[in-house]
């Protein structure tokens, strides 16, 4: 994901024209590695995000909500101290680099005018937000702290001097010409775009690739133009900001052309990457919560797995059952010629049409009647476990299909989702329970996704079994649309009409194969039928349901068809 110095001059060439001058009102830590600023500028409030995220480390607008915690962090309170009120004068980029300065205005205790830095460094896992004196240049605070065993060139602690990262000795591609950048090539070696990057500060291999393949290996002179065009482009602010689909999702502010499929542009930086991102920390941060819960919910589906097989073998040789019985029936009819002692027993099978004879291998040290009594032993034993093991494959079935569902509920569970699925898990009896205490909480109504259709019809989503239960059962009317993948693990989805229009219909079909383990395939079946033919058998699983008198449609899942029609 190259969130590149490019990238990075982008947004702060459009924070300075939206955000300056502008007054922060409010301030929030959402998370341990990220911020909200609520900025007033220019009539409008503007929501700014900071994130340190090691992987999705960023800066931009957004207009996404984030749930705060109840208590404050330190460093949140310590920014509220410092920054609640103070105006923003300017927003700077250190030449190409991914470090971003704001510097604000604010009074001090005593009424004075106090100039504070908050610098920004978007740099992977060793990104970083700190408050800096403005006059003295030392830290106030950052939000994460960088002791000097940690790293020698500097420290991030309170009262500890700003430095800037160590430089990279890279050159700075706006104060270069092309013939400059084309002497620092080796041609003959090859791998020019990971050359590029190894020269000029701010290109990530996505750009660099782009000056390659717009160069098409032609002269060194293609080169030079196709450096100077993108240099012309960055310096004055010439971006189309677009998210391209190449195997997985990628992005930039300048046209590139060395990827497949038709990119999804944006009017500006700021809404791409709000675009790009929505949801992505979060289902990092589900992942992470969830991880315990998603390896033991694994191991469970593994363990049945086992036990499946294990019953299909000893049902192999269950099916063998009739065999003992004819054995045994075989030596009782020929009991006369059989003597204590014998350990085989020749007789004349009278179950084989052609009336062959047949050996019968028998216990030396048991009587012709004992070995007659053991096999017909051996027979009413298989006989009863093929029963019981039928049973036990079924039972078996059933938990591999439960456990396949709980995780792609986690696949697409949000944060609030994940408790829910562990108290389904304690309710069944697979997680202990949690001690209550005197006063028992009452438990709070499942939450399902809301959707909005077209034409304006709501569409419910479950997430998990707790919301299918809820909105099949007890939500939906007896005349509403119930949708469901046909054979596929999947959220139960409700249209809330009982003539829904075709298009509505169709929308919640690939909602409901968005949310499902299908999500990435094409053509995916969904069966609709209306909630008077959805029923719960006794005794049957959280969300299982039996359901007939449905027809099937056939859709292909799609991303920005829920991100459209989600509801707020």
């Amino acid at each position: 994901m190259p969130f590149d110095g490019i990238v990075t001059r982008a947004v702060t060439h459009e924070l300075n024209e939206k955000m300056i001058p502008g007054k922060i009102t409010k301030i929030y830590q959402p998370t341990e590695t990220e911020l909200v600023f609520t900025i007033r500028s220019q009539g409008q409030n503007h929501s700014l995000l900071l994130s340190i995220h090691p992987v999705y480390a960023r800066m931009h607008l957004t207009e996404n909500t984030y749930k705060n915690p109840k208590e404050p962090p330190m460093f949140c309170m310590l920014l509220r101290k410092y920054l609640s009120g103070a105006v923003i004068d300017s927003i700077e980029q250190y030449g190409m680099e991914r470090i971003v300065t704001f510097s604000v205005q604010s009074r001090n205790e005593i009424g004075d005018v106090a100039t504070r830095k908050l610098v920004i460094e978007l740099m992977g896992k060793h990104s970083n937000v700190m408050l800096v004196d403005g006059e003295k240049g030392h830290i106030l605070d950052s939000l994460k702290h960088v002791s000097i065993s940690q790293n020698r060139h500097r420290t991030i602690l309170p009262g500890h001097q700003y430095i800037l990262p160590p430089s990279q000795n890279k050159l700075d591609p706006l104060e270069i010409d092309s013939e400059t950048l084309i002497r620092k090539l080796d041609f003959n070696t090859g791998k020019l775009a990971m050359q590029i990057v190894g020269t000029l500060v701010g290109f990530s291999p996505f750009i660099a690739k782009e000056i390659v393949h717009q160069a098409k290996l032609g002269a060194i002179e293609t080169y030079q133009e196709k450096f100077a065009d993108l240099q012309k482009l960055i310096k004055e602010h010439h971006y189309t900001p677009a998210i391209y689909q190449n195997g997985k999702e990628d992005f930039h502010v300048l046209g590139v052309t060395h990827t497949n499929g038709e990119p999804e542009t944006f009017t500006d930086t700021n809404a791409m990457l709000d675009a790009f991102y929505s949801g992505k920390a979060e289902r990092d941060r589900v992942k992470q919560q969830a991880k315990d819960l998603y390896q033991f919910i694994k191991n469970e589906k593994d363990k049945n797995t086992r036990k499946l097989k294990k019953h299909e073998k000893t049902l192999q040789k269950a099916d063998n059952a009739v065999t003992y019985q004819r054995l045994g029936e075989l030596l009782t009819a020929n009991m006369h010629l059989v003597k204590h002692g014998d350990d085989t027993a020749t007789v004349i099978d009278y179950y084989d049409p052609e009336q062959n004879e047949i050996t019968i291998e028998l216990n030396p040290n048991k009587t012709p009647s004992e070995n007659a009594q053991s096999f017909f032993k051996t027979y009413q034993k298989l006989k009863t476990s093929k029963e019981k093991v039928q049973t036990e494959i079924t039972k078996a079935n059933n938990e591999i299909t439960y456990f396949e569902q709980l995780l792609q509920q986690i696949d697409t569970a949000r944060e609030a989702d994940i408790e829910e699925i562990r108290d389904e898990l304690r309710e069944e009896g697979y997680l202990k329970k949690q001690k209550q205490g005197k006063h028992k909480k009452k438990p709070a109504k499942p939450s399902p996704e809301k959707f909005i259709s077209s034409d304006g019809t709501v569409i419910l989503v479950g997430k998990n079994n707790k919301q299918n239960e809820y909105v099949t059962m007890k939500l939906a009317n007896r005349d509403d649309v119930w949708l469901h993948t046909k054979d596929i693990p999947g959220s139960h989805v409700i249209v809330r009409s009982k003539d829904p229009s075709e298009e509505t219909l169709l929308e919640a079909a690939r909602l409901a194969a968005y949310f499902s383990r299908s999500h990435q395939s094409s053509s995916v079946p969904v069966d609709y039928t209306k909630i008077r033919h959805v029923k719960k058998p006794n005794g049957a699983k959280p969300g299982f349901v039996t359901y007939d008198n449905q027809k099937t449609l056939f859709v292909t899942p799609e991303k920005a068809l829920a991100e459209k029609l989600k509801d707020g």
